[in-house]
C-alpha cells in the first residue's frame, strides 16, 4: 500500500474516532456527584477525586485565591478532611447546561482538626459549620476540566469561632 493511501486511511480513521468522541454525551451531573462523593469525610478517595479531572484539569479555590493542578488537586480536599473529618457537601440545586454544571451547596462538618494559617495554628473548637458555597464545573469528555469553588470563607471562620481581627487591621492602616 502506498504511503499516500495509508496516510489518507489513517486520517480517515482518526477523523471518525474524533467525530464519534465529540458526539458522545456524558452524564455530567453524575460525574460531578461522584467527584463530590470521593471527597466526603467518610470516603476520602483521593485517587478517585484526582481521576475525576482531565490531565490538565484545575481546581480554583476562588475565595482562597489559589489554584491546584496535577497531584495538588488533592490539597484542599485533604485540608478540609483534616479540619472537618466528617465533611459533607449538601447539594441544594444542581443545574446542568451542557458541559457546565453549576451547584448551590453547603459544606458541612465539625471543626475537629487544626487549621494552619500564616499566623500559626488555630486549634479546633468542635464547632459545627454549614458553609454556603457555589461551585462551577466545566467538563470535557466526561472529566472535570476546571472546577471553580466559591466558599463563603467569612461565614466559615465565624462559625468556627475565628473572628476577623479588625483591631490589627485598623492599627496597620493608621501606621502608614
Amino acid at each position: 500500500m502506498s504511503r499516500t493511501i495509508k496516510a489518507h486511511k489513517e486520517a480517515a480513521i482518526h477523523e471518525a474516532i474524533t467525530r464519534r468522541e465529540s458526539q458522545m454525551t456524558y452524564d455530567n451531573e453524575a460525574i460531578v456527584r461522584n467527584a463530590y462523593h470521593t471527597a466526603e469525610g467518610n470516603v476520602l478517595d483521593i485517587p478517585g477525586w484526582i481521576g475525576s479531572f482531565t490531565e490538565d484539569g484545575v481546581f480554583n479555590n476562588v475565595s482562597g485565591e489559589a489554584s491546584y493542578r496535577g497531584e495538588h488537586l488533592k490539597d484542599v480536599v485533604i485540608t478540609f478532611a483534616k479540619m472537618f473529618p466528617d465533611v459533607h457537601r449538601e447539594l441544594y440545586r444542581v443545574n446542568v447546561m451542557g458541559d457546565v454544571v453549576a451547584i448551590e451547596l453547603a459544606i458541612q462538618g465539625t471543626f475537629r482538626g487544626p487549621m494552619e494559617t500564616p499566623a500559626g495554628v488555630i486549634q479546633p473548637t468542635g464547632a459545627k459549620v454549614d458553609i454556603p458555597c457555589a461551585d462551577f464545573f466545566y467538563m470535557r469528555n466526561g472529566k472535570i476540566e476546571r472546577f471553580d469553588c466559591y466558599p463563603a470563607l467569612n461565614i466559615m471562620l465565624k462559625q468556627m469561632g475565628v473572628p476577623p481581627d479588625f483591631a490589627s487591621a485598623v492599627k496597620r492602616s493608621t501606621q502608614r
